[in-house]
């Protein structure tokens, strides 16, 4: 079982400390509810109910994060000269792998990955399917997603530097899958794919790097407080 999965006491398994920010969302209200079922007599039946309930919202953290992903994927600006367009897809990618963990930001990821590919029209300008030059950014999300929950769940999110170092790594790996399909997708050598596919974002990338970079420290002072 994951380290990020909920005991029956309703908090990570691993310990009472959240690792991530979605643990304190995770295991919300479940030591009320092991009190009470231990105060009518029912522990067995509480634990059940506490186990149950901390999977529901780890269900709707994960669909929550899958909705977020497309909802940014939609906000985008179209270049002319390149098929891959801009848009907030990373940035959601980034902060959901940080805020969720390596599995919950996986199954988010990749539950978009597949619905798009199965054909509903949730990638950027309302693509789907799997045969056109950007897919492989979307592919590379799902391991961004797995590579900065993991680097999270380790503290990497706590701190502005080491946050912008998870957020690079997250951005690398998004470009390592976008770029090799997108130079076989145009039949492009790999200097006219990082021309067309890596140099139009940076910019952009650096931008959203630095918004994730604090937000999430930002976040944890706040809940330390």
């Amino acid at each position: 079982m994951s380290t990020e999965s909920i005991g029956a006491s309703g908090r990570p398994a691993s310990g009472p400390a959240p690792h991530v920010l979605a643990d304190l969302v995770a295991g919300a209200k479940s030591t009320v509810g092991s009190a009470s079922g231990s105060a009518s007599g029912s522990t067995s039946g509480s634990t059940s109910g506490v186990a149950s309930g901390a999977a529901l919202r780890n269900v709707a953290l994960v669909l929550g994060g899958t909705l977020f992903l497309i909802a940014a994927g939609f906000i985008v600006i179209p270049l002319p000269f390149t098929p891959v367009p801009v848009s907030l897809a990373t940035f959601a990618v980034l902060l959901t792998g940080a805020s969720l963990g390596p599995v919950r930001a996986a199954a988010s990821a990749g539950l978009y990955l597949a619905l798009g590919a199965l054909g509903a029209p949730i990638f950027a300008d309302g693509a789907s399917g799997v045969l056109f030059p950007s897919f492989g950014y979307i592919v590379g999300y799902v391991l961004a997603a797995v590579a900065v929950g993991a680097l999270a769940r380790r503290r990497a999110d706590r701190h502005v530097v080491s946050t912008v170092g998870a957020s690079v790594l997250g951005t690398l790996l998004v470009y390592a899958a976008g770029v090799p399909w997108l130079a076989l997708s145009l039949g492009v050598d790999l200097g006219t794919a990082l021309a067309l596919g890596v140099v139009p974002f940076l910019i952009g990338d650096a931008i959203k790097i630095a918004a994730v970079s604090a937000l999430l420290p930002s976040a944890w002072k706040l809940i330390k407080r």
